[in-house]
């Protein structure tokens, strides 16, 4: 596992997960705006920092429930779809309201699982988010429940949490809750639960802990965050789980107040071109030259100009070999053209794409951190 300091200040790209019953304080629809201003506070000290934040937000139901006047009953599956609907707006508006008291500008995405498991769809969403982030912008993400019918059956944000942490490459998820951390069994109901402060390593003596533990404790909660901490820390994220209920969540992880770490077991480069490298079945192949060859060697990207030759059947977001002009595998990556594209600019410099496609694709074939070389 990787040994890092327990504290968020020490990581560049952070995600941090809320749930709706923190944003209206668990007895309303009504958000809490004054918990909403503290934690902004929060995120923009993180950002002061040079810490790039992302937010995954729940709430958009409960808030939606108020908007339809749906607060006082249970909710079929279509009624929890309209009220995601109506009130995904006024969830987003209050996470912008709130960060713009601090000059921090917010982005609205919208995600389905396939938009983390589909590889084309896993690259746009991903291109998507690291764009923002380098044009200082803050991320909010939520699940689109308009759509993802299994999801809002059966899922949470924990999990969506996890697959975008993955994606991105994130080094630490933070899982805001309304307990601070992983115990023996429920505190609530066992005054005997001992606090595990530290997970190396997610063993089914601890998703036991999680699964043995009461209903308020399991069910769509600790559960769902050991699930979570076993996607992310795969993928090379570390994964706090802490009390959230007060204001200001996020400084009291760094002031040393009681919560749980899980380690990664890997950083999320080396996890990531793992992932590529031995997961990805690759379909096609290209043939570079020996300039783009050294390139490569040396940390670069691939562009058009280096490619000689375009084989296989692939779309945008595939894995495909990288070969040299004796047929001598090089490495893999992720492709940011389909086959067909790919064969129109191959060989061509890269000021020519948009001339050659009749759109402004990206500069690079495949970029250095979707490529794995072989060594």
């Amino acid at each position: 596992m990787i040994a890092r300091n327990k504290t968020l200040a020490s990581y560049k790209r952070v995600i941090v997960k809320v749930g709706s019953s923190l944003l209206t304080g668990g007895q309303t629809e009504t958000l809490n705006i004054n918990w909403l201003k503290a934690i902004a506070k929060d995120i923009s000290n993180l950002r002061s920092e040079g810490i790039q934040t992302i937010i995954v937000s729940s709430g958009a139901v409960a808030v939606g429930r108020q908007v339809l006047g749906l607060s006082s009953k249970s909710l079929s599956l279509e009624e929890k779809q309209a009220a995601a609907a109506a009130g995904q707006i006024g969830l987003f508006h209050a996470w912008q309201n709130a960060l713009a008291a601090y000059n921090t500008r917010t982005a609205q995405i919208l995600l389905t699982p396939d938009d983390t498991e589909i590889r084309r769809r896993n690259l746009n969403a991903r291109n998507t988010i690291q764009t923002l982030l380098e044009l200082d912008t803050v991320p909010v993400i939520n699940e689109n429940d308009t759509v993802a019918t299994e999801e809002i059956r059966f899922g949470d944000n924990d999990r969506l949490a996890a697959r975008v942490a993955q994606m991105i490459g994130a080094d630490v998820l933070v899982l805001l809750s309304d307990i601070d951390g992983l115990y023996t069994t429920d505190p609530r109901i066992n005054n005997e639960a001992t606090f595990i402060a530290e997970v190396a390593e997610i063993t089914p003596k601890i998703e036991a802990m999680a699964g043995e533990a009461g209903p308020g404790y399991s069910s769509g909660g600790m559960v769902t965050k050991i699930q979570a901490a076993q996607i992310a820390t795969r993928g090379g994220c570390a994964v706090v789980i802490a009390d959230g209920t007060a204001n200001n969540s996020l400084s009291s992880i760094d002031s040393g107040k009681k919560c749980t770490w899980f380690l990664a077991t890997a950083n999320p480069t080396t996890a990531r071109k793992r992932w590529i490298s031995g997961v990805l079945a690759p379909n096609g192949i290209l043939t570079i030259d020996s300039g783009a060859e050294r390139a490569l060697r040396g940390g670069k990207s691939l562009l058009p100009a280096g490619v000689n030759f375009v084989s296989g059947n692939f779309d945008r977001g595939d894995a495909v070999i990288i070969e040299n002009t004796e047929k001598v595998r090089l490495g893999c990556g992720l492709i940011a053209y389909s086959s067909q594209d790919a064969k129109l600019i191959a060989g061509h410099n890269t000021r020519e794409i948009e001339t050659l496609l009749g759109y402004r694709g990206r500069d690079e074939m495949i970029h250095r951190n979707d490529m794995v070389i072989d060594r």
